[in-house]
């Protein structure tokens, strides 16, 4: 009973599982070109993109977003960890989350209002 008990879940597992994770069609991600920090205001990398330049960011300095915007998705290609705060001052009362470089986040679970970038 229990070889055909495995021998039903290995049935399972490699005609059941593989084909299902193949199908899966892989989300498009927004446009962030290398050295940047993408922002966009909705989910899903959707409509106007912020983007900020190492160039133009004060490292380990909080950088607001400009007034009346916001971000829900983000891109982070600085090369460096990027904090986003809830709290356009960067105030670490409400909430925040810290993104190495490479992540892309499709949905943030708060608004963003500010960001720091790190030094490493």
């Amino acid at each position: 009973m229990r070889v055909v008990f495995a021998g039903a879940l290995a049935a399972v597992l490699v005609c059941g599982v593989a084909p299902a994770a193949q199908a899966q069609p892989t989300k498009r991600l927004g446009d962030c070109a290398a050295g940047q920090l993408c922002l966009w205001p909705k989910t899903e990398f959707r409509g106007a993109r912020q983007t900020s330049e190492l160039a133009g960011i004060d490292i380990e300095s909080c950088m607001t977003l400009p007034a009346g915007t916001s971000a829900a998705s983000l891109a982070n290609r600085t090369g460096r960890p990027v904090t986003t705060y809830q709290s356009a001052t960067c105030a670490e009362t409400g909430e925040f989350a810290t993104y190495p470089s490479g992540s892309w986040a499709p949905e943030s679970p708060y608004t963003v209002r500010a960001y720091k970038v790190w030094e490493q």
